[in-house]
């Protein structure tokens, strides 16, 4: 999509839904976007959110899955369009899909091992 809005956010937690299984209940960890938050999200039964605390990038591993994405295929570019920018998106997200172990150790946190 290529806004982050509310909209966008129900549309996800639409798509998550559907994939939690018929007995599993599905949370999830986010930050404290305005998306995130709003009053206006239509949460479906099946998903709980657990919101990390503001200002808090340690505690949310995604944000260096962002950071490698950023220094390995996004940065550094003059994009032609918007279709541009979606394309090394998508691009560099499916790329990334191709490599779980890569994302394990990003994502890892060494402190956080012993608990």
């Amino acid at each position: 999509m290529p806004w982050c809005d509310t909209h966008a956010m129900n549309q996800h937690l639409i798509e998550i839904s559907r994939t939690v299984a018929d007995d599993a209940h599905a949370v999830l960890m986010m930050d404290q976007a305005g998306w995130h938050v709003s009053n206006n999200l239509a949460v479906p039964e099946n998903i709980t959110i657990l919101p990390l605390p503001p200002k808090s990038p340690e505690l949310n591993p995604v944000e260096n899955i962002w950071q490698f994405m950023r220094e390995n295929w996004l940065s550094n570019r003059v994009f032609k369009s918007y279709e541009d920018i979606v394309d090394h998106c998508c691009y560099a997200w499916r790329t990334l899909q191709e490599r779980p172990w890569k994302i394990m150790s990003i994502g890892r946190r060494q402190w956080a091992q012993g608990f």
